[in-house]
């Protein structure tokens, strides 16, 4: 008795599912395990980091200087470097970030893109050289003061060398996300160009942008090479920006150098007080682009 050919082929289906079946499982327990192997570094350090840093937090931790224990001096200068550095940085960047997506299919923007991507991979020490060596020559020279060779505008100008290349990487790659369909509709509508990328592009990609912009942030946040050739370091307060300045990673640097039990364990809670300020910021503008769209898309 012979069965028709869809009943007879049944079996030979079922099995093709079957392993079809096995091979998306087996694929998608080897992603979770991917990414349980690749959390485990960074939970490991936000456990060390917060088991070791809270011992060290107290009621005058935030308020002293480092010359009297505290880290209250190294937050200040931080966030005027940070501050400073992205002022710098975040306009070149996406600017030339929307150079290289919307105008560089020519030789200037491949070369431009190429020297982009030499700069991204070039070591954090060779910046901080580079930015002393500058300061120093035009002091020399006599176009600026010999004082800005250890100051708070030498470190800002090493870790705005570090953060414009990668801002403009992430910026263009987060623009080349917006299909060219969507564009196209804007110039179809008789919209300018520049009225395009401004009013479509940029806030289609906006989301990524302020990742590129945070990671950016997070790369400089945490540079310590750059600093100790520039920024150098200081006991005391914030005095001007033609004066050296404390950080966080610098005092995290030296103070955990340091032969002093106590200093060791500042260091500790300076470590956990810089990786709680890159979470805040992360987790405030995430909320802050979760509210815009929410009141973007119940706007008529």
């Amino acid at each position: 008795m012979r069965f028709p050919t869809h009943v007879a082929g049944l079996p030979l289906r079922l099995d093709r599912e079957a392993r079809r079946l096995w091979k998306d499982l087996a694929m998608s327990i080897a992603a979770l395990l991917c990414v349980v192997i690749a959390l485990i570094p960074l939970g490991s350090i936000l456990v060390e980091a917060t088991a070791r840093g809270l011992q060290a937090i107290g009621p005058s931790f935030f308020s002293l200087d480092t010359a009297f224990g505290g880290i209250g001096n190294a937050i200040q200068g931080t966030l005027i470097l940070v501050a400073l550095s992205s002022l710098i940085s975040l306009p070149v960047g996406i600017l030339t970030g929307i150079y290289l997506s919307e105008f560089g299919k020519n030789p200037l923007g491949a070369s431009i893109r190429f020297f982009v991507d030499v700069m991204t991979q070039v070591p954090s020490i060779v910046v901080g050289i580079f930015a002393y060596s500058v300061i120093l020559e035009l002091g020399q020279a006599g176009i600026v003061s010999t004082r800005l060779v250890f100051s708070a505008i030498s470190g800002t100008l090493a870790l705005s060398v570090i953060m414009i290349p990668f801002v403009a990487r992430t910026a263009e790659e987060a623009m080349r996300l917006v299909s060219t369909s969507t564009r196209e509709a804007g110039l179809a509508l008789g919209i300018p160009r520049y009225r395009v990328i401004l009013r479509i592009v940029l806030p289609s990609s906006a989301s990524a942008l302020v990742t590129g912009a945070l990671l950016g942030v997070a790369r400089v946040a945490g540079e310590t090479a750059p600093l100790l050739m520039t920024a150098f370091g200081s006991g005391f307060g914030f005095s001007g920006l033609d004066h050296p300045v404390e950080s966080l990673p610098h005092t995290i640097y030296t103070f955990a150098l340091s032969p002093y039990t106590a200093q060791n364990q500042t260091a500790w809670g300076a470590s956990l007080v810089l990786v709680v300020m890159m979470l805040l910021i992360s987790v405030f503008s995430r909320l802050l682009l979760r509210s815009r769209y929410r009141v973007g898309g119940a706007a008529p």
